[in-house]
């Protein structure tokens, strides 16, 4: 009998589901930014969910994500409760920086999401559309400051493309990195700058309230939810997605690396995460695993060459 009822038990205690992992989930940057949001967006749909019971944030800005890169190198081995958000400005930024620490060293879950790039201008700017910036850059390029994310980051890079097709030497664009979206922000609507540049979410309530205006979205076609022409309507060849990723921690086991590939599987099929996306502006751009990790290898040797293009690396 005593067997009987132990068997009981443990049947029932192995139907029961297993205990929902808890993360901490570092954002590279400053408050208000991309990565500060998508890390905070996963936190709720995680925890909405019922994926896991708890999900802590810490931000680590400065130097285009690599300084939190190299804390959590550092201090996550091994961790498989720990989790970095990254993308496409860490790419640029390890290059431009030179930095020891690069995405080699951490183990790549999933791309989550893409952006498209937007420019924007004070409503009371003389600039009203992306001819009369190509004008002002053309005159004198030092003349037009641009307001956006780290140096060597998607913005930058962007810049740079953009006085290329244009014809203007990309070395001399004057280009402002800030560590944070919310300090781009405040440096464009105090017009400290003349341009800013980033993704079309960091932007989105301002253009709605009507304080800045879009002149250009850096997709191939117009975007239905955008009110503004491509750059390639207004004669300006380029076109760019940023992306954005989650990774965990180095030296974790393959169950382990596994089993956080499972939770942010669950995670983008979820209400919750489309629901995020379709508020933010954000493309699915979901890509996991290996075929992840072979991509990001793609993106940062493409990123090295236009790097180079634009002068940003030698």
């Amino acid at each position: 009998m005593k067997h009987f009822v132990f068997a009981t038990l443990l049947t029932g205690l192995l139907a029961l589901p297993a205990q929902a992992a808890d993360y901490k989930i570092l954002a590279p940057a400053a408050p208000g930014g991309g990565w500060d949001q998508t890390a905070r967006s996963m936190q709720a749909a995680l925890q909405d969910e019922g994926i896991s019971g708890s999900v802590q944030v810490t931000n680590v800005p400065g130097a285009g994500g690599t300084i939190g890169l190299a804390q959590f190198v550092n201090q996550a081995n091994g961790d498989p409760t720990q989790l970095i958000v990254g993308g496409y400005v860490m790419v640029g930024a390890i290059l431009t920086n030179a930095s020891p620490v690069t995405l080699e060293q951490v183990t790549p879950i999933a791309r989550l999401t893409g952006e498209y790039e937007a420019l924007v201008v004070p409503a009371a700017s003389d600039i009203k559309d992306m001819a009369g910036l190509v004008e002002k850059l053309k005159a004198d390029p030092g003349s037009v400051s641009w307001g956006g994310g780290s140096a060597g980051g998607t913005d930058h890079i962007t810049a740079g493309l953009i006085a290329k097709a244009i014809g203007v030497d990309p070395t001399k664009v004057n280009y402002i990195a800030f560590s944070g979206g919310g300090e781009a922000l405040a440096a464009i609507l105090g017009n400290q700058v003349t341009v800013g540049i980033s993704g079309y979410g960091e932007f989105a309530e301002q253009i709605k309230a009507g304080t800045l205006r879009i002149i250009g979205i850096s997709s191939d076609e117009r975007i239905a939810a955008i009110d503004a022409p491509t750059f390639k309507e207004s004669g300006v060849d380029v076109s760019i997605q940023n992306w954005r990723m989650v990774a965990a921690a180095p030296g974790i086991s393959a169950e382990q690396k596994a089993a956080i590939l499972a939770d942010i599987e669950k995670l983008n099929g979820s209400a919750a995460w489309t629901k995020t996306l379709a508020d933010k502006g954000w493309a699915n751009t979901y890509l996991a695993g290996d075929a992840f990790s072979e991509q990001l290898k793609k993106d940062t040797e493409a990123t090295a060459a236009i790097l180079k293009d634009i002068g940003l690396v030698k």
